[in-house]
C-alpha cells in the first residue's frame, strides 16, 4: 500500500473517529419529559434558604424556624405570559408558570413550572428580606416565614402592582411593593421606615434557592446549567456539582463564595432553556454570595445591599429585579439594553461565542422574517456559503486545475519510477509552474469544522429551536428526526424507535438518507479511484456518516443537506469555468458496474 492510501485511510479514520467522538461526548437530547409532580410531605422545620447576614464582611445565615405553612395566604400572579401566585408567608414569589411553553410537543400537554414552593418536589423560588445589624435581632426585620399584609383579593398583573406590608410592633414599618412587566422581569421595592425612637442598622437582601437539583438536569459538557452570574464584566458560571467545593462556613455549615460587585451586576440559576437571576440597580455595589447547604441539599444565590443605618425617623428604599422566564434572545436583549450589562451572557454561547452569536442573530432574524426556523436554517445557509464562496473558489478551482494536470502527473511517476525523492521534487515544481496549491482543497473543510461545530451548539442551547417546526412531521428541529424506516415513514401503523434507544441509529429517518444522498452525489462529481482502496473507502464514506449523523438534531441535518446540495451546484459551476465538465450521469453509472476480478 502506497503512502497515499495510507494517508487516505487514516484522514478517513480520523474523520469518524471526530464525529464518534463528537456523538459520544455531546449526544442528541433525550426528549423532553413532564417533570416530576408529586408533592412530598411538608418539610420539616427549617427546610428553607439561609437568611444572609448584615454583617460588611460575613457570609453566615440563620436557618429558618419553621418551613413553608401548608395553607399560607396567597396572592395571584396573571400576566399575558405567566401564571401563579405569592406567598405571603415570607412575600415569596414561589409558584409561576409560563404560559407560552408546554412540557411536550402535545396540544393537551401541561404548561412549564418554573417556581414551586417548599412542599412541592424540587422547591425553588425567590424570596427578600432585610438581614439584621447591630442593635437588632431576627424576630425584629422580616424574613422567611413572616406573614406579611396584601390588599383584599389583591393580583399582581403588569397594570397592577401589589404591596404587601409588615410592622415589627417596635417602631420599624416595613413594605415591599411587586410589579411585573409584559414578559418575564418583576421589580421587587423593598421599604422600611423607622420610628422606633434610636437608631437601627440592616441590610436588604434577595435570594434564589432550590432544593435539589433540577429534576430534568441534562449534564451534558456543551451545556452549562446551573449556577451563573456576571460581576462587573466577568462572567462566571459554576455547575451544581461544583458548588459543593465552596469554601465550608462554621457558622452554618453550608458551603459559600462570596463576590463584591462595585458597580453592575446580577446572580442565578440558569436551566436549559428556562433561568431566574436577581439583579440590583445598575451602578448599584452589592455582595453576590453563592451557598450550598449539604444537609439539606439546597443550592442558593444571594444579593446582599451595603447596610442602611437608619435614625428615628427616616426610611430608606431599594429596588431590585427578578427575572424568573424563558431564555428568550430578543426578551433578554431588550433587558440588556434596559441596562442589565452582558445579561445576554446568560445563555450559553460557548467558546466559539464570536461564531454562536452573530451565527444565532442572523438566524434569529431570517426566522422573523421568513416565518419558518427550517427555512431560516437553510437561509443561513446560503448566507453562509457565501461568505466563504471566495476561498472556496480558490479550492475548487485548485482542485479543477488537479484535475487537468492528472496526465502530467502519471507521465512523472513513470519518470521517476521507484525514485520517491525525485517524484515528489518534480511533483513541487510542476505544482509552482502551473500556480496549484495541492492543500486548497482542504480550505472548506477547514471552514465547515467551526461552523458545524457552532451551529450545533446554536441549535443544542437557545430556546428558539425548541419545538420549532419545518414541516410535515418535524415538528421540533432541536430533536432528532421523527420518522423512521421501521414503520416506512409513518405507513405503517406502529411507532419509531425511541431517539435513545439503539435501534434509533439503525432505523434512521429521512432527513439523514437525503444527508448520505447529498454525499454521495457530490463524490460523483469526480470518477471513482482507480485505486481499489480508495474506491472502498468514498463508497461507504457518505453511508457511515449518514448513520453517524442520523441522530443529531433535525436542524442540524437539514442545514448539512443544504451545505452539501449548495456546495455540488458550486463545485460543478467552478469546475466547467475551468474547462472540466464533470460527468455526474457517467460516474453513477460506472460505479453500478461490475467490476473485473483481478488475474489470480
Amino acid at each position: 500500500m502506497d503512502d497515499q492510501n495510507k494517508n487516505l485511510i487514516l484522514a478517513t479514520a480520523l474523520s469518524f473517529l471526530v464525529i464518534l467522538g463528537w456523538y459520544t461526548l455531546f449526544p442528541p437530547p433525550e426528549p423532553e419529559q413532564a417533570p416530576e409532580t408529586a408533592i412530598s410531605e411538608t418539610a420539616p422545620a427549617g427546610d428553607t434558604a439561609l437568611a444572609p447576614s448584615a454583617s460588611a464582611d460575613a457570609v453566615a445565615g440563620t436557618a429558618a424556624e419553621e418551613a413553608e405553612a401548608p395553607q399560607a395566604p396567597r396572592v395571584s400572579i396573571d400576566t399575558p405570559r405567566v401564571t401563579g401566585s405569592i406567598s405571603l408567608q415570607g412575600g415569596r414569589i414561589d409558584d409561576l408558570s409560563l404560559k407560552d411553553y408546554r412540557e411536550t410537543l402535545d396540544a393537551d400537554s401541561p404548561i412549564v413550572k418554573l417556581l414551586k414552593p417548599v412542599g412541592e418536589a424540587q422547591a425553588y423560588y425567590a424570596l427578600y428580606g432585610w438581614a439584621p445589624g447591630a442593635g437588632l435581632s431576627p424576630s425584629d426585620v422580616p424574613g422567611a416565614n413572616t406573614v406579611w399584609t396584601a390588599p383584599a383579593d389583591a393580583t399582581l398583573t403588569p397594570e397592577s402592582p401589589v404591596t404587601l406590608t409588615w410592622d415589627n410592633g417596635k417602631g420599624l414599618a416595613f413594605s415591599r411593593t411587586i410589579s411585573v412587566d409584559e414578559n418575564y422581569m418583576f421589580s421587587v421595592t423593598q421599604s422600611v421606615t423607622n420610628t422606633s425612637g434610636g437608631t437601627v442598622a440592616l441590610a436588604p437582601y434577595g435570594t434564589l434557592a432550590r432544593h435539589g437539583q433540577p429534576a430534568d438536569l441534562k449534564n451534558f459538557f456543551i451545556l452549562h446549567e446551573g449556577l451563573v452570574s456576571m460581576a462587573d464584566g466577568e462572567l462566571a458560571e459554576t455547575d451544581y456539582d461544583d458548588m459543593a467545593d465552596f469554601e465550608p462556613d462554621p457558622r452554618d455549615g453550608s458551603k459559600s463564595e462570596v463576590k463584591q460587585v462595585e458597580t453592575n451586576g446580577w446572580t442565578g440559576f440558569t436551566d436549559h432553556y428556562w433561568m431566574s437571576t436577581l439583579a440590583p440597580a445598575p451602578g448599584q455595589p452589592f455582595r453576590s454570595i453563592a451557598k450550598f447547604d449539604e444537609r439539606r441539599e439546597i443550592y442558593q444565590t444571594d444579593i446582599v445591599l451595603p447596610t442602611v443605618t437608619l435614625a428615628d425617623g427616616q426610611s430608606s428604599e431599594v429596588t431590585t429585579e427578578l427575572f424568573a422566564g424563558a431564555k428568550e434572545w430578543a426578551t433578554i436583549r431588550g433587558y440588556q439594553k434596559d441596562g442589565i450589562q452582558g445579561f445576554l451572557d446568560s445563555i450559553d454561547w460557548g467558546w466559539f461565542f464570536f461564531l454562536t452569536k452573530p451565527m444565532f442573530a442572523v438566524l434569529h432574524w431570517l426566522n422573523v422574517m421568513i416565518g419558518n426556523m427550517g427555512w431560516a436554517i437553510i437561509g443561513l445557509t446560503v448566507l453562509i456559503k457565501i461568505l466563504v464562496f471566495p476561498l472556496a473558489y480558490k479550492s475548487y478551482a485548485s482542485m479543477a486545475k488537479m484535475k487537468e494536470l492528472q496526465p502530467e502527473m502519471e507521465k512523472l511517476k513513470e519518470r521517476a519510477g521507484d525514485d520517491r525523492q525525485k517524484m515528489q521534487k518534480e511533483m513541487m515544481e510542476l505544482y509552482k509552474k502551473e500556480k496549484v496549491n495541492p492543500a486548497a482543497g482542504c480550505l472548506p473543510i477547514l471552514i465547515q469544522i467551526p461552523i458545524f461545530f457552532s451551529l450545533y451548539k446554536v441549535i443544542f442551547v437557545t430556546l428558539e429551536l425548541r419545538h420549532a417546526p419545518f414541516f410535515g412531521p418535524f415538528q421540533d428541529l432541536s430533536a432528532p428526526d421523527p420518522t423512521s424506516i421501521m414503520n416506512l415513514f409513518g405507513l405503517l401503523p406502529f411507532a419509531a424507535p425511541a431517539p435513545e434507544s439503539i435501534l434509533a441509529l439503525v432505523f434512521i429517518g429521512i432527513l439523514p438518507i437525503l444527508l448520505g444522498i447529498s454525499m454521495w452525489l457530490q463524490q460523483k462529481l469526480n470518477p471513482a479511484p482507480t485505486d481499489p482502496t480508495q474506491q472502498m473507502i468514498f463508497a461507504w464514506m457518505p453511508w457511515v456518516f449518514m448513520f453517524m449523523l442520523g441522530g443529531f438534531a433535525s436542524g442540524l441535518v437539514v442545514y448539512w443537506i443544504a451545505n452539501n446540495t449548495i456546495t455540488f451546484a458550486q463545485q460543478y459551476l467552478i469546475m466547467r469555468r475551468h474547462g472540466y465538465t464533470p460527468d455526474v450521469f457517467g460516474n453513477i453509472k460506472s460505479g453500478f458496474k461490475k467490476k473485473p476480478k483481478a488475474d489470480s
